[in-house]
């Protein structure tokens, strides 16, 4: 008898903590997250440019983290570099032809720990009807408890480059650079019930 409470005890533990262990879906938050991207004008300055998300959905393990994966949609619509002369021009023809094309995408397709917090993420950026792998930087902010909700809650930054010439902006290169900088900062909770 004291066995098979033994058996069923370790039965209850081991789902406990498979159930710890599994995968944790965030949706992340558009108010808290950014995505800039910066470039060069013909090397006199450096303009920065933030689109944001509309919607995002980042599935994490830290004790496995290659079971984890992030999906994103950024609309053009949000576009703002703080000119809205070229704002505008950033969503005619010769750029990111918004019209046709009014969302990029984020889909990854692995991502590898590399250690105290480290992760590379490599997916796949679809911008302007052109898809090309894309790799990213990521470091974990923080996972836990958020204070001001009680949700479970996760935060990352992530760097990365890119050539715009790749996705078919290539507007102006080499004069403005072909080369663009990405810097991302984004957080999300685990939704409610009913959410």
């Amino acid at each position: 008898m004291r066995t098979l409470r033994y058996v069923l005890l370790a039965g209850l533990l081991g789902t406990a903590l498979s159930a710890q262990a599994a995968p944790q879906t965030y949706k992340l938050d558009p108010g808290h997250t950014m995505v800039l991207f910066s470039w060069s004008h013909f090397g006199f300055s450096h303009p920065v440019a933030d689109i944001g998300i509309s919607d995002g959905t980042l599935v994490f393990d830290e004790k496995d983290p290659s079971k984890a994966s992030v999906d994103v949609t950024m609309p053009l619509s949000n576009l703002d570099t703080h000119v809205p002369a070229l704002d505008k021009h950033l969503k005619e023809a010769d750029f990111f032809d918004a019209d046709k094309y009014p969302t990029i995408t984020f889909k990854s397709t692995s991502v590898q720990s590399l250690g105290n917090k480290h992760y590379k993420v490599t997916g796949d950026l679809t911008v302007h009807g052109v898809t090309k792998p894309v790799v990213l930087n990521a470091t974990l902010n923080n996972v836990g408890p958020h204070p001001m909700t009680g949700q479970q809650a996760i935060g990352f930054n992530a760097t990365g480059t890119l050539k715009r010439s790749d996705f078919g902006l290539g507007a102006y290169v080499p004069k403005v650079s072909d080369e663009i900088q990405i810097n991302i900062t984004t957080e999300g909770g685990v939704p409610k019930a009913g959410q």
